[in-house]
């Protein structure tokens, strides 16, 4: 077990003369610091496995496991490929979700393999699309993108194959398509679930065979190229209701990544916001707006429907249009003052623990009685009672359900591990209310 930041050589000095020295002894690195390129670095440099602080317990145990089992499961030093300079990484995040899809991307950096992206709209899956090519093998070539739903069908399969000249009217050259351009590189191909049938057929025989036909030609083209594809859908429903290939499906979904949902990650809402304020900023060129506390942590309890993209457009409304450079609740826009915001990919509707259940439960029967009887017999301060103790309820819960592995059990909470972990550190005992 390594730490990153050491006085002297950092750990990933120490993880080279390791790998140089003792190739057989898997390394674990940890770091309370951790972001996507340096998660990408230690696999790289052949870490076993990359943990963020602070540590579950559980988790260090679960790896050391498997590292004793297995052997030193991530080494073997560089790929081999050359190293490019690289861009300042734009994935921001130190939640434990945002963590996992680092992990993914680092495990694939030495590999080109096909991946499947899913998550909401706005989570950022083409982010994570062009990192995992600006990390891998083929990052000297070129990053693709295509958008299916907003080529329109009867273009769609020219958009990717291309077309010969007179291969239809208006044709009056030779076009090299989308996979020809992405020759050597990545394609990437965004909410695939809404490709028409046909081109479904035509994209798996390309998938199986790496060769394809231009519109109206008739010598095969052959490419070497990555398909990376992304959906905000449920393809394993639309499989089931015959509205997407089976075996494209099992093609495409060889690795699985999924991205986050902003409110799965709400300890990241305030580091994202003062990232997108200092972006807006300088692509403006004027001051930098400032987040006081009090905004902060408004933000933190939206329910952010349009996730990161949201709140990247509310980070360029307050560059132009707030008033002073320190920002308060007051000066965020309309739509997002509100304690119930949660509505529109611009606004709110929703709050952020979602709506609450209909009055009757019995929970909340009990709860009433205990409420009422403590305030006639002259009780006061019932949420410094109750709520540290209803909070624990919750939590005891989700870690019987995740059988003690406090990284899940935060995510049935929808918390983040850090979060998680400071709320068990000062908690009460569980106990209900009394009746």
């Amino acid at each position: 077990f390594c730490d990153v930041r050491m006085p002297g050589t950092d750990g990933f000095g120490v993880l080279a003369k390791l790998a140089e020295d003792h190739p057989e002894v898997p390394v674990i690195m940890m770091t309370a610091y951790s972001d996507l390129d340096s998660t990408v670095a230690a696999y790289r440099e052949g870490a076993f496995e990359f943990l963020a602080k602070p540590l579950d317990i559980d988790e260090v145990v679960s790896v050391a496991e498997r590292a004793a089992v297995s052997g030193r499961g991530g080494g073997g030093g560089s790929s081999g490929a050359p190293e490019t300079e690289r861009a300042p990484a734009k994935i921001v995040g130190s939640a434990s979700a945002m963590q996992e899809v680092f992990r993914a991307i680092g495990r694939l950096s030495r590999s080109t393999v096909t991946v499947l992206i899913t998550g909401e709209s706005g989570t950022g899956k083409e982010l994570v699309a062009r990192a995992l090519h600006e990390h891998s093998p083929c990052s000297n070539g070129p990053f693709i993108a295509v958008n299916t739903p907003a080529v329109p069908p009867e273009l769609l399969e020219s958009e990717l194959f291309g077309h010969e000249r007179g291969a239809f009217t208006g044709a009056h050259s030779r076009h090299r398509g989308r996979f020809e351009q992405a020759h050597g590189g990545t394609l990437f191909l965004d909410e695939i679930g809404d490709m028409p049938a046909e081109l479904q057929t035509r994209l798996l025989r390309v998938l199986a065979d790496q060769e394809f036909y231009r519109v109206g030609g008739h010598t095969p083209v052959r490419v070497e190229v990555r398909i990376i594809a992304a959906t905000h859908q449920d393809l394993g429903q639309r499989v089931r209701d015959g509205r997407f290939r089976e075996d494209l499906f099992h093609r495409l979904n060889v690795i699985g990544v999924r991205v986050p949902a902003l409110r799965e990650r709400r300890e990241d809402i305030a580091m994202l916001a003062r990232h997108f304020l200092a972006e807006a900023a300088a692509e403006l060129g004027v001051e930098r707006k400032v987040l006081l506390p009090d905004a902060e942590e408004h933000l933190a309890g939206l329910a952010w429907p349009g996730n990161v993209r949201q709140i990247e457009n509310a980070c360029r409304w307050l560059t132009v249009m707030a008033a002073g450079r320190e920002i308060r609740t007051g000066d965020l826009p309309p739509e997002l003052r509100a304690p119930e915001a949660g509505g529109g990919e611009g606004g709110v509707g929703e709050t952020a623990a979602g709506t609450p259940p209909a009055p009757g439960g019995d929970w909340e029967h009990a709860l009433a009685r205990w409420a009422d009887e403590r305030l006639e017999a002259g009780g006061a301060r019932l949420m410094d009672d109750a709520g540290p103790r209803f909070e624990r309820v919750l939590i005891d819960a989700a870690l019987r359900h995740s059988n003690g592995l406090r990284h899940e059990a935060a995510r049935l909470l929808g918390l983040g591990r850090n979060t998680l972990t400071r709320k068990l550190a000062r908690a009460p005992d569980a106990s209900p209310p009394d009746d």
